[in-house]
């Protein structure tokens, strides 16, 4: 972010105004102009229990976010705040402190779950903070990851029965890693008298019982809704207090020197495993999230849920990619504009001097396409950018054209000045005219094919221009009284064979200009193929990175359940790593099968410019 573009404190990014949520359109309009990647991270919790103290830390800032110091949740809607990343250069720090969950002066539960389910969606790290110890009441707290699968869906279609069961086992692949930020911890981390670390203390509040009865499944389930959904490893901080009782309440105003020494250290550790760790936000596929994005994202999942709708992760992409894809023809169409310019303030020029700038601008905007598209599957905007370049590059090869006939015909009328006026005091038109017209006219063409950037039209204009001059080279032939009848057949006929000789050079002059077009063009295709070869490549990287993210994480979970001798448990998720390792090897079948094909057909097509040209070239006749 650009020193201009710093945000000096939070602003409000989603409002909760008597119950319903609003996109704060001022926060929208920041987001938009920032275009670098953003690594976004939320914190969500209880209401009190100082999320927004870690928060202003992260922001490197003392205040902020607003702490406030009594029972009531100051943090309504969501809140955030841009910085740039201390430690990524060219990245910006997204972070957003959503309202307490459980403020009894609300009343309306269902709030609470659409604040949690809006900060899963948006970030790519969600904090959840929480006071004392991790025990099943904290645990039970976090009942809001239970609601999950019912409000969000990663598919559009309206897919069979057993296939929505499957949808909460692909979350992992798209979810935020998770960190659990545990308050005025008090006690040993030990378990069973054996000192363990902060993770592993997480990790066995999350353990699962053994048993299928109710209370087993009662206790299991948000459990087991946090190591299906969020990533493995997750992280865990415990806090001590920050300072006496007293203090307490006016945290914010608070020196270094009078917080306890403990505290700082573990918020070091926190911030410094955020800065370190928290990855950029991306969505379905793998694409990389830039604030203006997420701007748009916000406004799609916000609209989705006053809608009464279910979030869905893939309408989100879709919608998300229509939006980027237009803007991203419209910025490469202007950058094939504006490096046009220069050879357009040239006109006329050469059919190479035109072909090898349409190449060479043409790649360039192709470049910047696919810089910032995604997902343009069916090609459906590519094309879109073609075919403007397309319809922008005739328009100047006619204007060169155009320009090239004014200058040609401005440089013979010029030339034949000289011929006109000795025209007029008829000097041609004594014995032996004849032979003083075709020397002076030779003299004149002569000197007209030495002038330089005539342009592409510069044989055609000359041929229309000796064409013209015609009967009245005829009409002179016919008075000149030196002449014999028979002389006269033969200069009749020297001057037709001049006129094909022309209209020979005018249709070579074509026939060259045509085949340096159609190797230009093809270059330019075979460009345009590589280009979009390389985009599918890396877009089928991010998706089987994607994948790969979420095999691990289930690996990992099943080695943690073939350890506990949960075998049912462990049968389960070998499972899901087996489908997800078949939906990785059949990734790449979309390409094959569409995409490719498409791509290949490209070649078979004559350019549009041409089949353009060709066409007008005939109406003309």
């Amino acid at each position: 972010m650009s020193k201009a573009g710093l945000m000096s404190s939070p602003i409000c990014l989603v409002e909760n105004v008597n119950g319903s949520l609003s996109v704060y359109k001022q926060a929208i309009e920041f987001l938009s102009r920032i275009n670098e990647p953003v690594v976004v991270v939320s914190v969500v919790g209880l209401y009190r229990t100082g999320k927004s103290y870690l928060m202003n830390r992260l922001a490197g800032q003392q205040s902020g976010f607003a702490l406030g110091n009594t029972i009531e949740s100051k943090t309504k809607g969501i809140w955030m705040w841009c910085v740039p990343h201390p430690k990524i250069e060219g990245h910006t720090l997204v972070l957003l402190d959503t309202e307490g969950l459980g403020d009894v002066a609300k009343g309306d539960s269902k709030n609470d779950s659409w604040i949690f389910c809006l900060a899963v969606l948006l970030s790519s790290t969600l904090v959840y903070n929480s006071r004392g110890t991790i025990d099943n009441s904290a645990v039970e707290k976090l009942h809001y990851v239970v609601e999950l699968t019912e409000q969000i869906k990663i598919r559009s279609t309206e897919a069979a029965v057993d296939e929505e069961e499957e949808e909460d086992c692909k979350f992992v692949q798209f979810f935020p890693s998770f960190t659990w930020v545990v308050r005025d911890f008090t006690l040993e981390l030990e378990i069973d008298g054996k000192s363990v670390t902060e993770d592993e203390y997480l990790e066995f509040a999350l353990q699962l019982k053994k048993g299928v009865g109710k209370k087993a499944s009662d206790y299991n389930l948000p459990r087991q809704c946090i190591r299906n959904y969020f990533p493995s490893p997750r992280k865990c901080f415990v806090f001590p207090s920050p300072a006496s009782p007293q203090n307490m309440t006016r945290l914010e105003s608070l020196h270094e020197r009078d917080l306890v020494p403990d505290f700082l250290q573990v918020t070091g550790h926190f911030c410094d495993h955020i800065f370190h760790n928290s990855v950029v936000k991306t969505v379905k596929g793998g694409h990389r999230v830039t604030g203006k994005l997420l701007g748009h994202l916000v406004e799609i999942y916000v609209n989705t849920i006053k809608s009464g709708k279910v979030p869905c992760l893939e309408n989100a992409v879709v919608a998300l990619a229509n939006l980027e894809n237009q803007t991203a023809v419209q910025e490469a169409l202007k950058a094939y504009q504006i490096g046009m310019e220069k050879v357009k303030n040239k006109f006329p020029v050469g059919v190479d001097d035109i072909s090898l700038e349409h190449q060479k601008f043409s790649s360039l905007a192709t470049a910047e396409f696919m810089k910032r598209s995604f997902k343009d599957e069916k090609g459906k905007y590519v094309n879109k950018l073609r075919e403007d370049i397309d319809m922008y590059y005739i328009g100047l090869l006619q204007e060169n054209e155009m320009a090239s006939e004014r200058k040609c015909r401005d440089l013979l009328k010029n030339l034949f000045s000289d011929m006109n006026k000795r025209l007029q005091d008829g000097e041609y038109s004594k014995s032996g005219g004849y032979e003083l017209y075709c020397r002076d006219r030779d003299a004149v063409v002569e000197q007209y094919r030495r002038e330089p950037k005539k342009g592409v039209s510069s044989e055609a204009v000359l041929n229309e221009f000796l064409n013209e001059r015609g009967p009245e080279a005829n009409s002179i032939l016919y008075m000149d009284t030196k002449l014999t009848e028979n002389d006269r057949k033969i200069e009749e006929q020297k001057e037709k064979n001049a006129l094909l000789e022309q209209k020979f050079k005018e249709e070579e002059e074509k026939r060259i200009e045509s085949e340096r077009m159609m190797q230009a063009e093809k270059e330019r295709q075979q460009d345009q193929m590589r280009q979009m070869q390389e985009k599918f490549n890396k877009e089928l990287e991010q998706q089987q990175q994607e994948m790969d993210r979420a095999i691990e994480s289930k690996l990992m979970e099943r080695e943690e359940m073939i350890k506990k001798n949960m075998k049912e448990k462990a049968d389960l998720l070998n499972e899901e790593i087996t489908n997800l390792k078949k939906e990785k090897e059949n990734s790449g079948g979309f390409m094959k099968e569409y995409v490719m094909p498409f791509v290949g057909a490209l070649k078979e097509i004559l350019p549009s410019v041409l089949k353009y040209r060709v066409l007008m070239k005939g109406l003309k006749k």
